[in-house]
């Protein structure tokens, strides 16, 4: 989908003239929606209604925003702050919930900004076509996100020379160390490949209940801030939402089966499987 962002050096405009200029921020774009299911909602901009604009067939969710303040510039100073983003992103999450609560939704990155109503119409009535096939593929649907993480490292083999590995001192001191050296490197590298069998066997099951599905590069540790456990599968599952608790028995059971951590989260919006429109 093409997006407009506001440079600094634009001028923002809306058909009706008002005090402040304004942009139309666009979150999602649906094929029916009661007006009703926006009311209140705060959006990015105090003062300025969540509402719909019309696409033909079609509905975007919109919001007018101060131009000024959603230039390219100022996004790049709130990228750069991570409360702001988080701010702005929690936003964003909760219209597009708002509206997909109304039927199939799909959300439009955040920071879609044109530089009027008009201008968004033309832009995003361009792809009614896709926005169309992305609304029917996700129809009746909901994003799972599933998390697959074992711990870091495998038990270590026994000391060469210990009462419990049928070794002795013959050898000597430097040949038990390489023998030990051996040992804990093929182990490591057989929990490493057991792990990650492990997160092959839990999507292959898990991908068998969804329409469709997307991997996700794992996380470190540094990122999940669990520096003794490996996040092995970082998945998003498309299920249909009468197949939803199959999925969360399924997942139950690959837990015990497995002796994996498996994090299961959802029903969420699919913004994983809009694709690009």
């Amino acid at each position: 989908m093409t997006t407009e962002q506001l440079g600094t050096s634009e001028s923002a405009t809306s058909e009706s003239a008002t005090a402040a200029e304004t942009a139309t921020y666009v979150y999602a774009v649906s094929r029916r929606l009661d007006p009703a299911a926006l009311s209140g909602l705060a959006g990015l901009a105090e003062g300025f209604p969540v509402r719909t604009l019309p696409l033909g067939p079609l509905t975007a969710v919109v919001q007018h925003v101060p131009a000024a303040e959603f230039t390219q510039d100022a996004w790049q100073q709130r990228l750069s702050d991570r409360a702001e983003l988080e701010r702005c992103a929690r936003a964003h999450h909760e219209v597009v919930t708002a509206a997909a609560a109304c039927g199939p939704t799909v959300p439009l990155p955040l920071a879609t900004l044109y530089r009027g109503d008009e201008r968004a119409q033309q832009v995003l009535g361009a792809d009614r076509d896709r926005f169309a096939a992305a609304l029917a593929r996700i129809e009746g649907h909901a994003e799972w996100g599933v998390k697959v993480s074992l711990p870091t490292a495998a038990p270590e083999p026994p000391r060469v020379g210990s009462p419990g590995s049928g070794g002795g001192p013959s050898g000597g001191a430097g040949r038990a160390y390489l023998d030990r050296k051996r040992g804990l490197h093929r182990a490591r590298e057989q929990h490493h490949d057991r792990a990650l069998q492990t997160a092959e066997d839990i999507d292959a099951a898990l991908s068998r209940l969804a329409t469709a599905t997307r991997r996700l590069r794992p996380h470190t540790p540094e990122m999940t801030g669990e520096r003794h456990r490996l996040q092995v599968l970082n998945a998003a599952y498309l299920v249909t939402t009468v197949r939803e608790k199959e999925l969360l028995a399924a997942v139950e059971t690959l837990r015990h089966r497995t002796g994996a951590e498996v994090e299961v989260s959802g029903p969420w919006v699919p913004y994983s499987f809009v694709g690009e429109v």
